[in-house]
């Protein structure tokens, strides 16, 4: 894998993805007398759109009669998310991130409304799962003899699984758009800007060759695309927003472009976690980047973060030897937005200034005007 993630870290689209062919894997190991031991989310990977099974070691054989063993854990770490999301408009992923083994049915079930509890699977995979676990934590009832008593027919375990991937197939994030879904095509940007933009990271790229790129704040891909189409192997995209990160996935699969894109806030990117803090590297330390593409971030962070310009630089450039990376000025209209309902502190913000931090961390390979409003975007190399 040209890189690994996390299923915190992905859009609403790509767990989506991730479950069904976890699903689709189980059913047809079912058809050659298998079946799978456990039912993690970490059990798949993406090369750019595709989910991936990576655990082999989690086949073995089936044994008539006997009951799906990860199904808790498929609930947990795949559809409670899911669920969540879909029912209450909420992005699971700063909760997944904070509890890793994903959402307990036992706590989705609390929330739900009365009528939504009353559909045959939620019924099936979230009410009476979650009422038998609170029955077995409290002594009322042995899990184990439970189940024991009753055997499971395959087929009824087949229809369970088939059951399940229709329902998670349909279900789908609010539709309601935010203000950076809408972003790519509602934009300050004239088509003149556009097209100077494209060039220019198509003629960077083009020279630099990279491997992996990383499109901090890649929106719904379209310089991602540019890199692509510009020869780039692979292109993981970094979007604070999980709705947009979510129609950029869509659009991955639907164009069969090897991109991923996932949510990263680049102010709260995913820590180092898990047992020793190493079970889960961070997201810095799983990036290998050969090339970045930083298009209309850098203000974002400077000035609708409060990052200091000179660390913010510094850590740009430490993302990868080569990229693009582009400069708004303080008197554009973006800005001027952002800076309506608050003090302007940002003394330092400045051309010049952030001309003479980027030439400090690297050699400044080229710079362009990409737009009446002065919007420069400068190519870079630390090599």
């Amino acid at each position: 894998m040209a890189f690994v993630s996390f299923p915190y870290e992905w859009p609403f689209a790509a767990l989506r993805a991730a479950a069904l062919l976890q699903l689709d894997v189980h059913l047809q190991l079912l058809d050659h007398g298998f079946t799978l031991s456990d039912a993690s989310a970490y059990n798949i990977q993406f090369r750019g759109p595709k989910p991936v099974f990576i655990d082999c070691l989690s086949v073995e054989r089936y044994v008539e009669g006997s009951y799906w063993l990860g199904h808790r854990q498929f609930c947990d770490q795949f559809l409670s998310p899911l669920l969540f999301s879909a029912k209450f408009g909420v992005p699971f992923n700063a909760m997944y991130r904070g509890r890793l083994e994903g959402f307990s049915t036992t706590e989705l079930a609390s929330l739900l409304r009365l009528r939504d509890k009353f559909s045959l699977q939620t019924l099936l995979n979230v009410v009476i799962p979650s009422r038998l676990e609170t029955s077995a934590r409290r002594g009322r009832v042995d899990a184990k003899k439970a189940v024991a008593r009753r055997a499971l027919p395959k087929s009824s375990l087949r229809g369970m699984l088939v059951g399940l991937r229709r329902w998670i197939e349909r279900l789908a994030p609010p539709s309601s758009l935010t203000d950076w879904t809408a972003y790519a095509n509602d934009n300050t940007y004239q088509s003149a800007e556009r097209d100077a933009k494209r060039g220019f990271v198509e003629m960077a790229v083009k020279a630099a060759a990279p491997g992996t790129v990383l499109d901090l704040g890649c929106n719904t891909g379209d310089y991602s695309n540019v890199a692509l189409g510009a020869g780039a192997g692979l292109v993981i995209g970094a979007e604070a927003d999980p709705a947009t990160a979510h129609l950029a996935f869509r659009r991955a699969e639907a164009e069969a472009l090897n991109f991923l894109p996932l949510v990263q806030d680049a102010t709260n990117p995913s820590p180092a976690q898990g047992w020793l803090d190493k079970e889960r590297p961070s997201f810095a330390e799983r990036g290998n980047f050969d090339f970045l593409v930083a298009l209309a971030v850098e203000h974002h962070l400077a000035i609708g973060r409060n990052i200091p310009l000179d660390q913010m630089i510094k850590w740009m450039v430490g993302l990868a030897p080569q990229g693009v990376i582009e400069f708004v000025q303080k008197s554009d209209t973006t800005i001027q937005r952002m800076l309506a309902l608050r003090e302007d502190i940002f003394a330092d913000y400045t051309e010049d200034n952030f001309r003479n931090l980027l030439a400090s961390n690297a050699r400044i390979v080229d710079s362009a005007k990409v737009s009446d409003e002065g919007r420069i975007i400068f190519h870079y190399d630390r090599r």
